[in-house]
């Protein structure tokens, strides 16, 4: 928790004011969203920690409402993991509710849900859909972040037990995650494809891992710019780089929801405790989209205040331009306003 709220405190910056012109003043002020909502998984694990990654950065936005949403497990109540979490960073409002009809609950609101102005949160594909949905209808969504992505980019100074791993890591989530290896030779994989089966047979959830794993791929791409152009046309919710000059490679990615640089920061960090959050653009989305910030949970609002010589300088540029447009009601507004000026001078 301290250290999402030690990487998330730092994205709070004070906007100054600026003076574009002698007079004219301009600046913008972060407002938090007033109500929001957050969709916690919780059909096959119960992801607590994606409360941390949402209720951290709201809080810190200054959102005076967040209403949570997660299934209930098969007795009807809430994971105690996702109620302490919940707790931790100050979430009251909690629902016992899954899957479309929570996303739907937030958007509409119901007798009992609130309905809010923004809604957050990764889901299976009917979750994506619906956040799609209600976005048509003029509630704001933090991103499309449907079934989770990880691309492990490896060469010969990777460790194949350390990739096999990381491939896991992410194939346990559910059937339909993506896990995708590209590696700069055929041994590689070969030498990876043996971890796999070793450390997959001591999973718990080997049954997800299997179904994941069966549409997964592996490419050889012998030539280091060719993987980089694959990865940012592929833009990878998560982006693993076990090779030789992870951090030179990194500098180069243009596309992805987080990145992994070295041997020794596997996703898992990223997921729980490193401090970024892992509310992340899947689906390619990552080529437009960023991941979850503070700034996720504000708008900023634009303010302007001049003065009488301020406006008096600027006048003939807004008049010229609005007479241009044809809209002369617009330069009627400062033309009235600098006559006022001038009969007082």
């Amino acid at each position: 928790k301290v250290n999402i709220e030690i990487f998330h405190q730092a994205q709070l910056k004070k906007e100054e004011k600026i003076e574009t012109m002698p007079g004219v003043w301009c600046w913008r002020k972060s407002v938090g969203i007033e109500k929001v909502g957050i969709y916690i998984p919780g059909g096959t694990a119960p992801l607590f920690s994606t409360v941390l990654m949402l209720g951290i950065p709201a809080k810190l936005a200054g959102c005076k409402e967040v209403v949570l949403c997660t299934p209930p497990r098969k007795d009807g109540t809430v994971d105690p993991a996702i109620l302490y979490a919940a707790n931790l960073v100050g979430i009251q409002q909690i629902y016992t509710i899954g899957g479309a009809q929570a996303i739907a609950a937030m958007a509409y609101g119901t007798a009992t849900v609130p309905k809010v102005f923004k809604i957050f949160g990764p889901g299976n594909q009917y979750v994506t859909a619906a956040k799609q949905l209600i976005q048509q209808q003029g509630v704001a969504i933090d991103m499309p972040a449907g079934p989770s992505e990880v691309c492990v980019y490896a060469d010969e100074t990777a460790v194949p037990a350390f990739v096999a791993a990381d491939l896991l890591s992410q194939a346990e989530h559910g059937a339909d995650s993506q896990v995708v290896l590209i590696a700069s030779h055929k041994n590689i994989i070969e030498q990876v494809q043996l971890e796999i089966e070793l450390q997959l047979a001591n999973l718990p959830r080997q049954d997800f891992a299997t179904k994941a794993l069966g549409h997964s791929k592996a490419i050889v791409v012998a030539l280091r710019e060719d993987a980089i152009h694959l990865i940012n046309t592929y833009a990878p919710e998560h982006l693993i780089l076990s090779v030789d000059n992870a951090l030179v490679v990194a500098e180069k990615i243009t596309n992805a929801g987080s990145v992994f640089i070295g041997n020794y920061s596997p996703e898992s960090v990223g997921d729980y405790a490193s401090g970024t959050n892992h509310t992340l653009p899947t689906n390619g989305n990552a080529k437009a989209y960023s991941g979850v910030s503070v700034d996720s949970f504000v708008k900023k609002i634009t303010f302007q205040q001049l003065t009488e010589m301020g406006l008096k300088n600027i006048a003939q540029t807004v008049i010229q331009m609005a007479s241009g447009e044809q809209l002369e009601a617009h330069a009627q507004a400062v033309a009235i306003r600098v006559k006022d000026i001038e009969s007082k001078m």
